[in-house]
């Protein structure tokens, strides 16, 4: 009789330790960035993430070699001021030749000595390119 209890007993905690993991699992997926199959547009929101955090190693990653000169000057503008990203969503609108273009809505908060400064982020549509498996941005449009 013990035996028996003993393996209902293993049972039940391997069914509820599998179910929580997969529960888990479940809810930490649903949480996760939502791509929609949006990859370049991921990639963009990573690059503007990089560019007010002042990554710069990330930036370039993220970057075309032929925008890497570019996105390091935007990098350097950010370099004495406090940057944050509000609102930010980018979603694939449209293609041209072998690049996504990805517009962004939201805005780049940047503050120097009290003073604010709004960089509004729907006028500016960003050209990007899948380069091997990653996408990078390359420009705007």
């Amino acid at each position: 009789m013990f035996v028996f209890y003993m393996e209902v007993v293993t049972v039940k905690r391997v069914f509820i330790t599998f179910s929580l993991f997969l529960l888990s699992t479940i809810f930490l997926t649903a949480c996760g960035p939502a791509s929609n199959g949006d990859e370049s547009a991921v990639a963009v929101q990573a690059y503007l993430n990089a560019l007010v955090n002042k990554d710069s190693a990330a930036l370039s990653t993220l970057s075309c070699k032929d925008w890497e000169a570019q996105a390091t000057m935007e990098l350097d503008s950010f370099q004495a001021v406090k940057t944050e990203l509000e609102n930010l969503a980018c979603k694939k609108t449209g293609s041209e030749g072998d690049m996504d273009v990805v517009t962004c809505t939201g805005k780049i908060n940047a503050t120097y000595n009290n003073e604010n400064m709004q960089i509004d982020l729907s006028k500016r549509p960003f050209l990007v390119k899948r380069q091997g498996s990653d996408w990078q941005v390359c420009g705007y449009k």
